[in-house]
């Protein structure tokens, strides 16, 4: 036998893998970013109603996303989507009572299997679970509002971690659209109901809307997919909380995602649907042409 035959094995790379693992493009960075905001939220300010309830979101939540993707994919799904759908559920909603907590992550996730355009979920799973529990059930839940104030400290962890991840994820831009146009309509909010520009501000400043502008309006599977589309989308839903807030809507921004996030991927899809008809017709005729 030639020695060139003889092939040895390579020993794995343990850097590479680790250098893998350790990578901010890895999909459980996310969840532990919000993890660790969650962490130093509840140990510094007291954010959540209990750890046994946003557990109760988690687990509820991951059991759901791995009984329906057997179900509907026939397949085990990936569970980093469902750990961040029920930890964001456990932080955002408010109650006194579990069921809440358990009703709502399981109207999220299957919402994401259930509510499905062409393969594609277009409500993002925490957003529509929060709205319709929201809606549905205002006497026994609410959001988090004021746990954390607009203490600098707890929004500088919001504000890095965020933006490490956003920047990351390369969705930064809508993030900064959504801020920009905020704080432009606060000036027509004060034009118009004649309170103080601060106090039209300040929302943006608090927890409930960090967690809001860095995790729902800039999920992945449920933005459109042009840069330029998504910085529409994202004065779309803008310009939707000022119309809210101005009908006293205690809940606007989840509400104008609620209504905006879904028609803007319907209309993404249509006009997807209408440019690939020209599109098969032109290599059909360029074939003809061309043989």
């Amino acid at each position: 036998m030639s020695q060139s035959a003889i092939t040895t094995p390579m020993p794995p790379n343990n850097g590479i893998q680790w250098k893998k693992m350790l990578s901010m493009d890895n999909r459980f960075m996310p969840p532990l970013f919000i993890t660790l905001i969650l962490l130093v939220g509840n140990v510094s300010f007291g954010i959540l109603e209990s750890y046994e309830k946003t557990l109760l979101a988690i687990v509820t939540s991951i059991v759901a996303e791995l009984i329906l993707g057997r179900i509907f994919l026939h397949k085990w799904p990936h569970l980093a989507s469902a750990y961040i759908t029920g930890i964001s559920v456990g932080i955002l909603l408010r109650s006194p009572l579990f069921w809440p907590y358990v009703l709502c992550s399981l109207l999220a996730i299957t919402s994401k299997y259930v509510l499905r355009i062409n393969g594609r979920h277009i409500w993002n799973p925490s957003n529509f679970g929060i709205s319709a529990m929201l809606f549905l059930a205002a006497e026994s839940v609410a959001t988090l509002s004021i746990q954390w104030g607009n203490n600098l400290g707890a929004m500088l962890v919001i504000w890095i971690l965020g933006s490490v991840i956003i920047w990351r994820l390369r969705r930064f831009h809508i993030c900064a659209v959504y801020v920009v146009s905020f704080v432009a309509l606060a000036f027509v909010r004060t034009w118009i109901t004649g309170d103080p520009l601060l106090s039209e501000i300040s929302p943006v400043t608090g927890p409930e809307y960090q967690l809001f502008i860095f995790f729902m309006i800039t999920d992945p599977k449920t933005t459109v997919r042009s840069k330029k589309g998504q910085c529409i989308v994202a004065f779309m839903v803008a310009l939707v909380e000022m119309l809210l807030r101005l009908d006293q809507s205690v809940y606007a921004p989840f509400y104008a995602l609620f209504m905006v996030g879904p028609i803007a991927l319907l209309i993404e899809m249509w006009l997807n649907s209408r440019r690939l008809p020209s599109s098969v017709s032109a290599t059909f005729n360029t074939n003809i042409v061309n043989p």
